[in-house]
């Protein structure tokens, strides 16, 4: 419930648009509960053989006249008071309690119907027909106006909600984004993603719910129970006597659902995950002929959400018809109460008079009316009570995200970095993932600038990870990875990834323009320095010639419209453009056809020139482009040196160059 109230408070920042949300709830109420109380002066007027002016007079002379018998009664109490033996005092002297409390009342009725009178005189025209004419018109027009600021009510709290539903994605995107690599890998991207979008909408469905029916529901209960309370608060109470056993059944049913949807949502999430896997991997499921276990995989969740999901319906559908029930029931108290007293007006309980006057047909009738008013609003609370416990749910899985702390962050006093050919050393790094698993070991490494190292081993040594350092996509576990001697976490890291560059052998592009693409990490780039850029990474031909808009074609998903040399040329091009110091390339040219590989090579020649350059590859062509070789095993470096140095002393690069790097990745 914690982080769910730290939803509502982002909701209730913007204070105007939910006042006037607040604002039109009441005007609601106020309308439905006066719609409510119309019923009674109707009644009177169709049931009575008198004129409105002359029923007007005639509300004036009874009330009088109960005021004037109330005052002899009373009157008289006293006087016998003195009188009376000392048995009867205590009948005598409860007897004249009760009586100066209904000459308080008489005195309250007569101020009323001489308040009335005038106004009845005044406005309304002296015909039963023509006045109940008004009375409908007025109870229309009241109808229309409770409508309108229905409306008012439902966009002002939808305003709200949306905005606060947007300021919290960007929150969640921002913090997202704030996340180090590893994060994505210990908890599934589309995890993530399902709680942006589903647990978002979720949350503030709830909110929603919060801030608009559980605020206007309640205050039409209210404007009722008020009304209802004027004309008998007495008989209220005794309608109202089931009120608790149905706030005891609504309070463990809401148990219960909560439990249920904090359940639901894992259940919805793990189902996401399994449909965005089997839609990213479609190719291999195709492959290896798995669609029928896939379908057993998503049937098979799909029937736990659907086991959650009922359970859910069946404890909202418990709490409708609860609230039904009890609304029926109170209702029914009423009916039978009001009738007994009909029949005994001056019936008591624990020796109090219910009655202090008889009640007419027309407030009997109206307090009917208003106890059905408040059933009304009971029901959709109930209704509403899943929607609320759901957006609890999303809410802690949420602020799951939003409260994570990122491990890799800027110093807290970043050192500015002024050597222009910083040397890179990897000073004994060691580096564990967060499953336990050791990468690297101790590895020691000085790379001068401008130098190109090809990093060569078999897979699983740590090739990648130890490259991954550099822009601290990881921070070691032990040891430093260091430029000019600074260690790389006293950098700040948008300064440190300025200085680096990287083509991956799983570059994805984004779903836009080539241009954009090309662009992306250099939005100050302009047109022709990305074209400059493509025609340096041997791009531009096959952009102009082959693609319908040249420059302003559409990659497609992952950039799927283009083949595998094409989608790493244009990498490359970005790689140009940005024009970094430090260049990662790890397997560019692993998953391309012979010509791309060339083409690239030539790229290659050129462009390391004048920067570090880390060379991830498996190719012995790639690895004629290195200054020097380095061995890994095992997460150690076990060698260094030229390829024929190593191939006459290292029996590992002597193997994987006999296979022909095939074998490693």
């Amino acid at each position: 419930m914690k982080n769910f109230v730290r939803v509502v408070l982002l909701t209730l920042r913007r204070r105007f648009t939910f006042l006037a949300a607040v604002v039109c709830s009441i005007g609601v109420a106020l309308f439905w509960g006066g719609n409510l109380a119309l019923i009674k002066p109707m009644i009177e007027i169709v049931f009575t053989d008198k004129k409105p002016h002359a029923l007007a007079d005639a509300k004036v002379a009874e009330a009088q006249n109960k005021l004037a018998t109330t005052r002899q009664e009373l009157a008289a109490a006293q006087a016998a008071l003195p009188k009376a033996p000392a048995e009867k005092r205590g009948e005598l002297q409860a007897q004249q309690r009760r009586l100066a409390q209904r000459l308080e009342v008489e005195k309250n009725a007569v101020r009323a119907a001489e308040f009335l009178r005038p106004l009845v005189h005044q406005f309304l025209p002296n015909d039963t027909f023509a006045t109940l004419a008004i009375f409908v018109a007025a109870f229309v027009l009241a109808t229309l106006l409770k409508d309108a600021m229905l409306v008012g009510n439902m966009l002002f709290v939808e305003r709200l909600t949306q905005l606060a539903m947007l300021d919290l994605r960007n929150s969640l995107f921002r913090q997202t984004l704030k996340m180090e690599l590893a994060h994505f890998g210990d908890g599934h991207s589309s995890h993530i993603t399902h709680r942006i979008n589903s647990d978002v909408n979720c949350a503030f469905a709830g909110v929603n719910a919060l801030c608009g029916r559980m605020i206007l529901e309640p205050l039409k209960m209210i404007a009722c129970l008020i009304g209802a309370a004027i004309i008998c608060w007495k008989l209220l109470l005794v309608s109202l006597l089931v009120a608790p056993l149905a706030a005891y059944i609504l309070v463990r049913l809401t148990r219960s659902l909560r439990k249920a949807n904090h359940k639901a949502m894992e259940d919805m999430g793990f189902l996401f995950t399994l449909l965005t896997e089997t839609l990213t991997n479609i190719q291999t499921v195709k492959a290896f002929g798995m669609e029928r276990h896939e379908r057993r995989r998503y049937r098979q969740s799909g029937k736990s959400f659907y086991r959650r999901a009922m359970r859910i319906t069946f404890f909202n559908a418990m709490g409708r018809a609860s609230a039904e029930f009890m609304g029926m029931t109170i209702i029914c108290l009423a009916i039978v109460a009001g009738a007994y007293l009909v029949i005994h007006p001056n019936a008591t309980i624990l020796g109090f008079r219910v009655l202090e006057q008889p009640l007419s047909l027309g407030s009997l009738m109206a307090f009917y009316a208003l106890l059905a008013g408040v059933s009304d609003p009971a029901r959709k609370m109930s209704e509403v009570i899943g929607i609320l416990y759901r957006g609890v749910a999303a809410s802690d899985r949420i602020y799951e995200i939003l409260d994570a702390q990122p491990k890799i962050v800027d110093p807290p006093q970043p050192v500015t970095l002024t050597e222009a050919q910083p040397e890179l050393i990897f000073d004994r790094v060691s580096f564990r993932y967060t499953t336990g698993q050791q990468v690297l070991h101790d590895v020691e490494l000085r790379i001068p600038f401008g130098q190109t190292v090809a990093i060569v081993g078999p897979n699983g040594c740590g090739k990648t990870t130890l490259a991954n350092l550099l822009p601290r996509f990881y921070d070691p576990t032990a040891g430093a990875v260091r430029l000019a001697g600074i260690d790389l976490r006293e950098l700040r890291l948008r300064e440190l990834r300025k200085l680096t560059g990287l083509v991956a052998q799983q570059g994805l592009l984004f779903d836009d323009t080539v241009l954009a693409n090309i662009r992306y990490g250099s939005p100050w780039a302009s047109e022709a320095e990305v074209v400059a850029a493509a025609e340096k990474a041997y791009a531009h031909r096959f952009v102009v010639d082959k693609l319908d808009k040249g420059y302003a074609t559409a990659v497609g998903e992952r950039g799927g419209r283009l083949s595998g040399g094409q989608r790493q040329r244009i990498l490359l091009a970005r790689a140009i453009l940005r024009d970094p110091k430090f260049l990662i390339l790890d397997e560019a040219t692993s998953q391309i056809d012979l010509e791309s590989e060339q083409l690239i090579h030539r790229v290659l020649e050129q462009f390391i020139r004048g920067r570090t350059t880390l060379l991830i590859t498996h190719r012995m062509s790639s690895i004629a482009l290195a200054d020097r070789i380095v061995v890994m095993d095992a997460g150690r470096i076990i060698d260094t040196g030229t390829h024929d140095e190593l191939n006459s002393r290292c029996e590992l690069y002597a193997r994987l160059c006999e296979l022909g790097f095939q074998q490693a990745a």
